[in-house]
């Protein structure tokens, strides 16, 4: 718990980080933890028949009040093509805002006009909800938008498709290294995302995911962190809002952000006080760290504790056996001796343990097979080793006042 506090990260209890070292499946949200975050719109596209001022101006109507990084680019995008602010009427207006069920987000003018922004299929709902047909063209265009790894954002009017803004996000730079190090460690990465499946697709590529959820809803994760969990995987996810509390009491490590809401940091058994969603690497990191020490003092001591069985019981016994007098290739002075000795040399191996404990041992991202060779060879042959050399120099001393 103490190493997570000094990456700024509260937890609720030990074991959710010992945990963390164990975890096979990490779900991160794409915005923000593999891309930058701050998607900005580069270019509009109109559907056939639609005058682009009008369309244009149908944006930026609908982004007015839209406070998202997303929603300033498109009126800066409408300003630099030449749009004038002071021509747009909001009176008597009404924000629609963006939720997670319905993917879109507008505005309800006082003329009774409807405009609406969002996700490619809830636009279409809305569209063929009013018997209206989804132009081929339009789709044509989100197709290259997202084969392009954009976002395309659909804008109807009055429930009429009039075109797709096209938005861009970037990946962060060396997010591919630590995915790979996270594979090397076993950990399966699943990007978590609102998009559609042909964006979700070259985003994932691209940074190095394993797995994508696209067009995500907040029982998507749910049913996902089950799946896994049902085939017998420990499953960690971040999320700060409210929908993403369900998702992060059923995880096995929930890592909440300290901007979120009250209900995610209640249902997440950490809370990272940097919001910052990539935090999740560095508590996997910092699990897998001490899951690593714990296994390397593990075999040291097993070692160490046969080593010791070998030195000094022969010496123990070869009064009373002296067919044991052979084994006794250490040639300790005497029972008594012996016995002190290992006395001693336990005195002395355990505080000199302690540094290695709370410092923890390196941390390598490398697989179980190669930790465990690695522990045999360091640390079990050094166990194996280490008694023999140093009950044998504190028995020397030892013999001399005896």
């Amino acid at each position: 718990m103490d190493r997570a506090l000094r990456a700024n990260v509260i937890t609720k209890s030990g074991k959710a980080v010992e945990t963390a070292g164990d975890i096979d499946t990490l779900l991160l949200d794409k915005t923000g933890t593999i891309t930058i975050g701050n998607r900005k719109a580069t270019k509009f596209h109109t559907a056939p028949g639609v005058d682009e001022h009008a369309f244009v101006e149908a944006c930026l109507l609908a982004s007015l009040s839209d406070e998202t990084p997303e929603g300033k680019s498109i009126v800066e995008l409408g300003r630099e093509s030449g749009m004038r602010m002071r021509n747009l009427n909001t009176t008597g207006a009404r924000m629609i805002k963006f939720t997670a069920e319905t993917k879109c987000s507008g505005v309800d003018l006082s003329d009774g006009t409807q405009i609406r922004k969002g996700a490619f299929d809830a636009i279409r709902r809305i569209a063929e909800k009013a018997g209206n047909t989804f132009p081929k063209e339009v789709e044509e265009t989100i197709a290259a938008i997202s084969g392009n790894g954009g976002t395309p954002l659909v804008v109807c009017v009055n429930q009429r498709v009039t075109g797709v803004i096209e938005l861009q996000d970037i990946i962060k730079p060396g997010i591919q290294e630590r995915f790979e190090r996270l594979r090397k460690m076993g950990v399966k990465t699943v990007m978590v995302t609102g998009d559609n499946p042909l964006t979700a697709k070259y985003i994932a590529e691209k940074a190095g995911v394993d797995d994508f959820i696209a067009e995500a809803k907040p029982e998507d994760k749910m049913e996902y962190i089950r799946r896994e969990q049902e085939a017998g995987k420990l499953v960690a996810m971040m999320g700060d809002g409210t929908n993403d509390a369900p998702a992060l009491a059923q995880a096995n490590v929930g890592v909440a952000m300290n901007s979120g809401t009250q209900a995610a940091k209640e249902a997440g058994n950490m809370v990272d006080l940097d919001n910052d969603p990539t935090k999740l690497i560095e508590i996997v990191e910092i699990g897998k760290q001490l899951l690593m020490t714990r296994g390397t003092l593990t075999t040291f001591s097993i070692a160490n504790d046969v080593a010791k069985y070998f030195a000094i019981v022969p010496a123990l016994f070869m009064v009373a056996i002296p067919e044991l007098a052979a084994l006794n290739i250490m040639g300790l002075h005497s029972p008594e001796s012996a016995i002190l000795s290992a006395v001693i040399f336990n005195a002395i191996i355990i505080p000199i343990l302690i540094p290695l404990a709370l410092k923890g041992v390196q941390y390598k991202p490398i697989g179980a097979s190669a930790l465990l060779r690695r522990n045999l060879l360091i640390y079990g042959l050094g166990g194996v080793i280490v008694p023999f050399i140093g009950i044998k120099l504190i028995d020397l001393v030892v013999s001399l006042f005896f």
